[in-house]
């Protein structure tokens, strides 16, 4: 099936306009799947992502600037969401060191030991795109940093 049969329109102004309402569509769909998964440890995608980059700067504390130039959404509540993480033990947060003026966020134990268990679910997640070749998905990584600007 295509984008056509998917949304039920036949017609679009031209491929530009094809090829961007896909994309939408298409990260709508991903993001569902995702979601699914994410639901076995009682987390959402922004909570996985944050969760993900405290990870990678363990155990170097960041800011919620620092998290949120880092998200993959731009768009999401850092700090509600930080605090969200707070209540569930996965992370910890204090008045920074260097600037009292910020908080540093760290993950907790608890938050290392859930990334843990979900990085068992990893190939879960990279079948989300697993009708791709592997030649195919970095064509397509290609084109959308190139949508971007990025190539």
């Amino acid at each position: 099936m295509g984008i056509e049969q998917d949304i039920r329109q036949s017609k679009f102004r031209n491929e530009h306009q094809k090829a961007g309402i896909n994309l939408i569509y298409t990260y709508g769909w991903i993001m569902e799947r995702q979601k699914q998964l994410f639901a076995t440890e009682d987390i959402t995608p922004q909570q996985f992502n944050i969760l993900r980059i405290l990870r990678g700067s363990h155990p170097q504390p960041l800011s919620t600037l620092q998290i949120r130039e880092r998200m993959l959404d731009k768009m999401s509540d850092t700090s509600r969401i930080v605090d969200r993480l707070i209540a569930k033990g996965l992370v910890k947060k204090g008045i920074s060191k260097t600037d009292r003026r910020l908080v540093d966020v760290i993950i907790s134990k608890k938050g290392q030991k859930l990334l843990e268990r979900m990085d068992r679910l990893q190939d879960d997640l990279d079948n989300i795109t697993g009708n791709l070749s592997v030649k195919e998905a970095a064509a397509l990584s290609l084109m959308l940093d190139k949508i971007r600007g990025s190539k």
